[in-house]
């Protein structure tokens, strides 16, 4: 992975978007409240067959933090890595949750979501379980929705999925519809929580440096 100098902070935004510098300070406070390569052979998992977690684990908070895949390279168009500025991002988030509690990492198949999970995944010792991008967004969304609150019930999980999927799998988690995600941004980062009982709550911050201010669009199919 290439230097990318001093790694960027995360900033704090508004009421709804908090830009994070207290943000990730504000996403830990939420968590605390209601509770160089990759690696080698993430695993693969079919989320119809995901076994459910103990009951014990259901009575507990389950903590869901969700970011787009960092910048990505151009080529190949199929399935690009990152660029230099999305392997200092994919840092960026390193140093925004190296301290969050993060139990379970899930990526797509695409190295790009694998590549931004990586240095954190490392740090931690945690090997990314695969939710692989098939189908229509929306499908995809409820696979990874299902897969994170029954596999990983009572956890702190980091999510890394694609523009046109995350606000989706948000969507999916309970809090109510998310806004899109331009094709140009990739500083948003949701925090989802979901009590035992009782209604879905939802942080969006942003971290690293700073990218194109978001323009609402229309969703497309997921993007490989």
């Amino acid at each position: 992975m290439s230097s990318a100098g001093p790694r960027p902070p995360v900033r704090p935004r508004s009421s709804h978007a908090t830009r994070a510098g207290g943000a990730l300070a504000a996403a830990a406070l939420l968590l605390a409240s209601v509770a160089a390569t990759l690696p080698a052979q993430p695993t693969v998992v079919r989320p119809a067959r995901a076994s459910a977690a103990p009951a014990a684990a259901r009575s507990t908070p389950t903590t869901i933090i969700l970011v787009r895949h960092a910048e990505k390279a151009a080529i190949p168009s199929d399935d690009p890595p990152l660029s230099p500025a999305g392997e200092a991002r994919s840092l960026a988030l390193l140093d925004a949750l190296r301290d969050a509690g993060v139990q379970a990492v899930v990526t797509t198949q695409l190295q790009r979501t694998r590549l931004t999970a990586a240095p954190l995944a490392r740090e931690l010792g945690l090997t990314p379980e695969v939710v692989p991008v098939s189908g229509d967004a929306a499908t995809h969304a409820r696979q990874v929705a299902d897969y994170v609150t029954s596999r990983h019930a009572g956890q702190v999980v980091l999510v890394v999925g694609h523009s046109n999927t995350i606000p989706l799998i948000v969507t999916a988690l309970g809090t109510g519809a998310a806004d899109p995600i331009d094709d140009g941004s990739y500083d948003d980062l949701y925090v989802v929580t979901r009590p035992s009982e009782g209604a879905a709550h939802r942080l969006h911050v942003r971290y690293g440096s700073a990218t194109a201010t978001p323009t609402p669009g229309p969703m497309t199919p997921p993007r490989r």
